[in-house]
């Protein structure tokens, strides 16, 4: 009796306010393969303090772990309880990924994954005092990437859809991308893991999920920043997105750091990576924030 009251607490499907964990379909999501927490795409809720009242920016935050786990708390809760202190909701997505014992997901299940946080966050902005004209997209390694694949492939939505979540649009309005892998080709001899975990052996479906080449004009702004010291996602993966961006006339801004591993995140938390406050200076610029 008590796992099942602990699931049903972790799996709690109601709509209500910060610390709720919600599933992202009341059912099987699709490609479901069980029905282990594993199988079970989630959001859990961060909201700012809100004196104002007014409705609030929201980010869909993607934990990295090469596609096998997720960095939930280091690349997730940290940057949620970052973006509160700005005023900014921030929705950690617990996404499918592919290895093993986490159920052998491969693409497109993380990516519909994504697309429903954003449409679930839209279809409850009212519930969560959230402006879903500012609903954005945040991520890390290859939660980068899940990101990136998120701001170049998306839809409007179904208006006539039977789930009402469907009628939502999966497009964000900007997105942010930590040392994210933009690719799973084999150009700069990294990356092997996520491509791994992501696409298995199906070598045609590289293109597919190549984010750099997908860059369209109705890319939403994006925020990209990497460290030349990366010896596991090379620098390479946000020049060649900054480019395609470049390319297609679409807002964004870069920063390039010498130093730095790959995976630091917010870095030391008494003393965040100068990358977190450039961040508050666009989301400024774009008018995310005031």
């Amino acid at each position: 009796m008590k796992k099942l009251w602990l699931l049903v607490a972790l799996f709690c499907t109601c709509i209500s306010g910060a610390g709720d964990i919600v599933r992202l379909w009341e059912g099987d999501a699709p490609l479901a393969k069980g029905q282990r927490q594993c199988d079970i795409p989630t959001i859990e809720v961060f909201l700012p303090e809100n004196p104002s009242g007014r409705p609030t920016p929201a980010v869909i935050i993607c934990p990295g772990g090469a596609y096998s786990g997720l960095a939930y708390a280091h690349e997730g809760v940290n940057y949620a309880k970052f973006l509160n202190k700005y005023g900014i909701a921030g929705f950690v997505l617990r996404y499918r990924t592919g290895s093993s014992r986490n159920g052998s997901y491969r693409y497109p299940a993380p990516n519909l994954d994504a697309h429903r946080a954003i449409r679930m966050v839209r279809a409850n902005a009212a519930k969560w005092n959230i402006n879903p004209e500012l609903v954005g997209i945040m991520g890390s390694s290859a939660g980068g990437h899940l990101a990136a694949m998120t701001a170049v492939k998306n839809d409007s939505g179904k208006r006539d859809a039977a789930d009402v979540v469907e009628r939502y649009s999966s497009r964000p309005d900007f997105a942010i991308l930590c040392y994210a892998q933009t690719s799973m080709d084999t150009r700069y001899g990294a990356c092997a893991g996520s491509r791994q975990n992501l696409i298995g052996d199906n070598a045609a479906t590289i293109e597919d999920v190549a984010a750099y080449a997908l860059v369209t004009d109705d890319t939403p702004p994006c925020f990209l920043w990497h460290t030349i010291e990366d010896a596991t996602v090379p620098v390479r993966n946000a020049l060649d997105f900054a480019n395609a961006l470049e390319d297609n006339f679409v807002p964004f801004s870069l920063h390039i750091y010498h130093q730095g591993r790959h995976g630091i995140g917010l870095g030391d938390p008494n003393n965040p990576h100068p990358w977190s406050g450039e961040l508050i200076v666009w989301l400024k610029e774009i008018g995310v924030i005031r």
